[in-house]
Protein backbone atom coordinates (compact mmCIF):
# COMPACT_ATOMS: atom_id res chain seq x y z
CA UNK A 1 0.00 0.00 0.00
CA UNK A 2 1.52 3.53 -1.59
CA UNK A 3 1.42 5.92 0.92
CA UNK A 4 2.62 9.48 0.96
CA UNK A 5 2.82 11.99 4.28
CA UNK A 6 3.43 15.76 4.27
CA UNK A 7 4.46 18.03 7.07
CA UNK A 8 6.29 21.24 7.73
CA UNK A 9 4.08 23.64 6.64
CA UNK A 10 3.29 26.89 8.13
CA UNK A 11 2.64 30.51 8.15
CA UNK A 12 6.06 32.63 6.98
CA UNK A 13 6.12 36.27 5.95
CA UNK A 14 6.87 37.12 2.20
CA UNK A 15 10.46 36.59 1.46
CA UNK A 16 10.93 33.85 4.15
CA UNK A 17 11.65 29.88 3.83
CA UNK A 18 10.10 26.29 4.20
CA UNK A 19 11.09 23.10 4.24
CA UNK A 20 8.51 20.77 3.31
CA UNK A 21 9.26 16.94 4.04
CA UNK A 22 7.36 14.11 2.08
CA UNK A 23 7.74 10.54 3.77
CA UNK A 24 6.46 7.36 1.57
CA UNK A 25 5.73 4.23 2.72
CA UNK A 26 5.00 1.59 -0.10
CA UNK A 27 7.56 2.91 -2.41
CA UNK A 28 11.03 3.63 -2.65
CA UNK A 29 11.71 7.20 -3.87
CA UNK A 30 15.23 5.99 -5.68
CA UNK A 31 13.42 4.25 -8.03
CA UNK A 32 10.23 6.50 -8.86
CA UNK A 33 9.59 9.68 -9.90
CA UNK A 34 8.43 11.87 -7.36
CA UNK A 35 6.65 15.25 -7.79
CA UNK A 36 5.44 18.31 -5.36
CA UNK A 37 2.16 19.73 -6.09
CA UNK A 38 0.03 22.60 -4.40
CA UNK A 39 -3.44 23.81 -5.02
CA UNK A 40 -4.65 27.19 -4.72
CA UNK A 41 -8.33 27.57 -3.17
CA UNK A 42 -10.19 28.44 -6.81
CA UNK A 43 -7.25 26.82 -8.75
CA UNK A 44 -6.64 23.33 -10.33
CA UNK A 45 -3.22 21.17 -8.71
CA UNK A 46 -0.40 22.16 -10.25
CA UNK A 47 2.89 20.41 -10.25
CA UNK A 48 5.59 22.62 -9.12
CA UNK A 49 8.94 20.11 -8.79
CA UNK A 50 9.99 16.98 -9.49
CA UNK A 51 12.93 14.67 -8.69
CA UNK A 52 13.25 11.80 -11.06
CA UNK A 53 14.59 8.34 -10.47
CA UNK A 54 17.83 9.15 -11.85
CA UNK A 55 18.47 12.42 -9.96
CA UNK A 56 17.29 14.71 -12.35
CA UNK A 57 15.23 17.78 -10.85
CA UNK A 58 12.55 19.60 -12.83
CA UNK A 59 10.77 22.63 -11.74
CA UNK A 60 7.95 25.04 -12.64
CA UNK A 61 8.39 28.72 -13.86
CA UNK A 62 6.96 29.48 -11.17
CA UNK A 63 9.35 28.51 -8.87
CA UNK A 64 12.80 27.59 -10.66
CA UNK A 65 15.55 29.05 -8.42
CA UNK A 66 13.37 29.41 -5.34
CA UNK A 67 12.68 25.91 -4.85
CA UNK A 68 14.68 22.74 -4.41
CA UNK A 69 13.56 19.75 -4.51
CA UNK A 70 15.71 16.74 -2.89
CA UNK A 71 15.76 13.06 -1.50
CA UNK A 72 17.08 11.27 1.64
CA UNK A 73 17.19 7.70 0.66
CA UNK A 74 17.60 6.68 4.79
CA UNK A 75 14.80 8.16 5.50
CA UNK A 76 12.70 7.34 2.42
CA UNK A 77 11.46 11.22 1.71
CA UNK A 78 11.36 13.68 -0.83
CA UNK A 79 12.05 17.39 0.98
CA UNK A 80 10.80 20.98 -0.65
CA UNK A 81 13.19 23.62 0.26
CA UNK A 82 11.13 27.16 -0.38
CA UNK A 83 12.74 30.48 -0.13
CA UNK A 84 12.07 33.57 -1.02
CA UNK A 85 8.07 32.83 -0.65
CA UNK A 86 5.89 34.57 -2.32
CA UNK A 87 2.03 35.60 -1.27
CA UNK A 88 1.33 33.30 -4.28
CA UNK A 89 2.95 30.42 -3.43
CA UNK A 90 0.20 29.92 -0.71
CA UNK A 91 -1.11 26.30 -1.19
CA UNK A 92 -1.83 23.16 -0.24
CA UNK A 93 1.40 21.37 -0.62
CA UNK A 94 1.06 17.70 -1.87
CA UNK A 95 3.45 15.02 -2.78
CA UNK A 96 2.73 12.24 -5.06
CA UNK A 97 4.10 10.05 -8.52
CA UNK A 98 4.85 12.86 -11.07
CA UNK A 99 3.68 10.43 -14.24
CA UNK A 100 0.77 10.85 -16.00
CA UNK A 101 -2.20 10.17 -15.20
CA UNK A 102 -1.16 11.06 -11.64
CA UNK A 103 -2.66 8.24 -9.48
CA UNK A 104 -5.51 9.37 -7.36
CA UNK A 105 -5.20 6.75 -4.66
CA UNK A 106 -2.15 8.08 -3.35
CA UNK A 107 -3.11 11.66 -2.53
CA UNK A 108 -2.51 12.67 1.34
CA UNK A 109 -3.83 15.23 3.31
CA UNK A 110 -1.41 18.03 2.28
CA UNK A 111 0.42 20.61 4.30
CA UNK A 112 -0.73 24.15 4.15
CA UNK A 113 1.79 27.19 3.76
CA UNK A 114 0.48 30.36 3.99
CA UNK A 115 2.74 33.47 2.84
CA UNK A 116 1.64 36.72 4.37
CA UNK A 117 2.39 39.84 2.59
Amino acid sequence: QVQFVESGGGLVQAGGSLRLSCAASGATVSDNNIGWYRQAPGKQRELVATRRWNGISVYADSVRGRFTISRDFAKNTVDLQMSSLKPEDTAVYYCNFAQKPIPTDYWGQGTQVTVSS
